[in-house]
């Protein structure tokens, strides 16, 4: 893991499509901070305060270039409680530990844990992803003024058809800025940034959490600290991993895992709340253009100067047309294509990825949908390897020894097959397990062959075990019971 803060290449690449995108994002950014302050229960600057501080510090921290980090819905439903028993100190001491475990975890390592989230589980979350950034604008299709329904038809216009004729200013701002100068000039009735809470006037400051320092707070603060380290970086690896294929290149999982650690530090010392990275935003840098460091650096830049510098021209900014961005993502981002694969597919994959979007849609909570997703995918690969064991057997000509032939991989899900085709009680007088073409993966595996042996002696079967591969022989020098008991042991080879 290392930290190669000035990359030249990593920010100065694509300057222009950087900056371009940052500000897109910046003003993408400001209704979901507000919404994700009010779900943890603080004040709206808290939120936008810990987009600014994050967005900055993982610029230079961060291992996936252009992916966005800030407040984020998936750690804010966690914090409503502390927040509600124990006051927003409690909150910024959290996420200053929620940082120290996000950093321990990059330490050990843990950013290659992404290896075993399978491809059906990435589209269940892409998918799922999708379908809550459209339900999280259906407040701002419902009941609204008829002017709305017009400005949102023309932002996905305008972004849609804008690249045919030129793709050098992103399409979103554009929108933006079209459907802002329509508003102010019509005076139109709709909902403006202006609507969504009161905006910060002034630049944050520093200070460390107001918390008793003892053990009691740690004992509060280390479950939720736990819990919020863990979710951040699930939903930050798992964005890291979905930027990489939009963009054709790859990231270091581990120096993300430490980034994430040292923004969340740095925002909460600035009066921020926890957070993480953000798909949508992620999605919407990429598309519009960004490729480098400097998108993200400029989002966090540029939304300070929104709010402190430009906060009147920020407040007549229309919601409609931050609505028309947002709604271009879930479209954007939804996986088409996984729909019409649903009949090709093997329907184990299916089932995960359905299992994903729905645990995730019902529960509005990504890291369960990965859980599950992760876990389902875990039963069906082991499933589908233990049918690859196999075990066959042959009596020698004069009946008296019993040869099993074992073949394949011996684990937790197959040990039970290969301890019940072994038949201890025949009239034999002695059984020959050749596992010359087997493999024991685990003390499940070692503890069947235990019993078959064990089983084999009280009915009064001499057992020997032929072929044992270095590995499996390992396993069962250190955790097997049966050749360490020397009744009727014989020697294995």
């Amino acid at each position: 893991m290392t930290f190669s803060l000035f990359s030249t290449r990593e920010w100065t690449s694509n300057v222009r499509g950087d900056f371009l995108s940052g500000l897109v994002v910046a003003l993408a950014l400001i209704p979901e901070a507000i919404g994700f302050s009010v779900i943890a229960g603080v004040d709206p600057k808290v939120g936008l305060y810990a987009s600014v501080v994050i967005a900055c510090v993982i610029a230079f921290t961060g291992g996936r270039p252009a992916m966005i980090s800030a407040a984020t819905a998936a750690t804010a439903v966690l914090m409503s409680g502390l927040v509600r028993d124990h006051g927003v100190q409690y909150l910024f001491a959290a996420t200053i530990l929620m940082g120290l475990f996000q950093i321990a975890a990059a330490l050990l390592k843990l950013g290659r844990l992404m290896r075993f989230v399978s491809q059906s589980v990435m589209t269940g979350f892409v998918n799922a992803l999708a379908i809550l950034i459209f339900l999280a604008q259906l407040p701002e299709l419902v009941n609204v003024p008829p002017a709305t329904y017009g400005l949102i038809a023309l932002g996905l216009g305008i972004i849609y058809l804008f690249p045919r004729l030129t793709r050098a200013v992103p399409s979103p701002l554009v929108a933006i800025v079209v459907l802002t100068a329509i508003s102010a000039l019509f005076h139109l009735d709709v909902r403006t940034v202006a609507h969504l809470g009161e905006l910060p006037s002034t630049l944050p400051s520093f200070g460390l959490p107001q918390v008793p320092y003892t053990f009691e707070t740690l004992r509060i603060l280390v479950p939720i600290a736990l819990t919020l380290a863990a979710v951040g970086l699930l939903e930050s690896l798992l964005t890291a991993q979905i930027v990489d294929d939009l963009t054709d290149t790859s990231s270091d999982k581990n120096r993300e895992c430490a980034g994430q650690g040292l923004a969340n530090i740095a925002s909460a010392v600035f009066g921020g709340m926890g957070g993480c990275a953000m798909i949508g935003q992620s999605v919407i840098n990429v598309s519009s253009g960004a490729r480098g460091r400097l998108s993200t650096l400029t989002a966090g830049l540029a939304l300070l100067i929104l709010l402190v510098a430009l906060q009147d021209l920020l407040a007549i900014v229309p919601v409609a047309a931050l609505t028309a961005v947002m709604l271009m993502v879930s479209i954007n981002t939804f996986s088409w294509q996984s729909i019409v694969r649903l009949r090709s597919n093997p329907a184990q994959s299916s089932i995960v990825m359905l299992a994903t979007v729905a645990t995730v849609v019902a529960t509005n909570d990504l890291a369960k949908g990965v859980l599950v997703g992760v876990l389902l995918s875990g039963m069906f690969f082991a499933s589908k390897v233990s049918r690859l064991s196999r075990v066959s057997s042959t009596l020698s000509a004069d009946g008296r020894v019993r040869t099993y032939r074992v073949e394949g991989q011996v684990f937790f899900a197959s040990a039970g097959t290969f301890r019940d085709a072994i038949h201890v009680t025949e009239d034999v007088d002695r059984i020959v397990i050749d596992v010359t073409d087997a493999h024991f993966w685990d003390i499940s595996a070692i503890g069947a062959l235990d019993q078959v042996v064990f089983k084999a002696r009280r009915n009064g079967r001499v057992v020997e075990v032929i072929g044992l591969n270095a590995a499996s022989a390992t396993l069962v020098e250190r955790f097997a019971q049966h050749d360490k008991d020397g009744a009727g042991a014989q020697p294995l080879h």
